[in-house]
């Protein structure tokens, strides 16, 4: 059983690119079905939540905390920078009172995405510290989320800023608060004894909220075909820009494993939040570009590592040259 559940869960992260797509595309499809169950969203979202927390320990928060240029860069630029792009080019392309907009902009400002460590351990990047950044994002995310979304959209919506904040602190901080109480509790070993069940599941339970989120807006979806062919390349440019961000802002480090780490962290969000958010504190069609994004971080993430891996190539080659000469 266990190196079943192992197994499982190494195949579904090599191919989660093509699995998260694909369960959003089911959820489409079988909307009528799924639609009944969107209530368990929460409950599966908590769970893998939870799961990730178990990986990081206090000891692991403390070394972020003496990084503070590096996580205080990185918030910057996800959580500041990124959504002042995301209003700048909604506002141009759809107007200042596109739900939209705000779909693009809350992209942006929920946490750091808990698949970025797995991109992040296979480019070579520093997993104890994004790690550490998902679950301290992760647990800022109360006060983080409202607080933008209050500064940039209050004269446009009603920001119903007290049970967003109860929600967020349910979804986000209460799991995290007792998978890193596990940790310590176990001393670091609870994660590794309970992966061949927790990870699985936890991966099956992410799986569910795309797809069970996905029936959720399924019937707006097909009044926005013309709405589409702008939105996607939209989305996909303020994708591109996030990683691009985390990359080009750390280039003053001049440490690789640096821009990979922070590049991930500002490229990937918790997408499946943002969702769960969107459907429930503002209109549909304001999930509509988060709901795109799933279909487009996955992809982008793959072209990034290709990216990254032929870079580290050109600077080791370029190193082992001058070693030569």
């Amino acid at each position: 059983m266990e190196r079943f559940g192992l197994a499982f869960n190494h195949y579904f992260e090599k191919w989660m690119f093509l699995i998260i797509p694909s369960s959003l595309v089911l959820g489409f499809l079988f909307a009528s079905t799924l639609q009944p169950m969107v209530h368990a969203v929460p409950y599966l979202f908590a769970f893998v939540t939870l799961t990730m927390a178990m990986g990081c320990g206090l000891s692991q928060l403390k070394e972020v905390m003496r990084k503070p240029a590096v996580m205080g860069l990185t918030f910057f630029l996800a959580h500041v920078i990124s959504p002042i792009v995301a209003y700048g080019i909604g506002v141009a392309v759809f107007g200042i009172d596109s739900p939209y907009v705000i779909g693009l902009v809350l992209f942006t400002v929920i946490p750091l995405g808990i698949s970025t460590v797995l991109w992040v351990s296979m480019s070579g990047g520093n997993i104890p510290l994004v790690l550490a950044m998902v679950v301290l994002d992760s647990l800022l995310s109360p006060l983080v989320v409202p607080a933008t979304i209050h500064l940039f959209f209050d004269s446009a919506i009603e920001v119903k800023v007290l049970p967003l904040m109860l929600d967020l602190t349910i979804l986000i901080v209460l799991p995290t608060i007792i998978g890193v109480g596990l940790h310590e509790w176990s001393k670091g070993r609870i994660q590794e004894r309970a992966k061949p069940f927790t990870a699985p599941i936890s991966k099956l339970c992410f799986v569910g909220v795309v797809a069970l989120n996905a029936s959720a807006i399924a019937p707006f979806v097909g009044q926005l075909k013309q709405d589409m062919l702008m939105l996607v390349p939209i989305v996909v440019v303020l994708v591109s820009l996030c990683y691009a961000l985390g990359f080009v802002g750390t280039a003053g480090f001049r440490d690789s494993k640096m821009q990979i780490t922070v590049s991930y962290a500002t490229g990937m969000r918790n997408i499946s939040l943002g969702i769960v958010l969107a459907l429930a504190y503002f209109s549909p069609l304001a999930a509509v570009p988060v709901v795109l994004s799933i279909l487009i971080q996955q992809p982008l993430a793959t072209v990034h590592h290709y990216i990254l891996q032929k870079i580290n190539k050109q600077k080791s080659s370029k190193a082992s040259k001058r070693h030569v000469t």
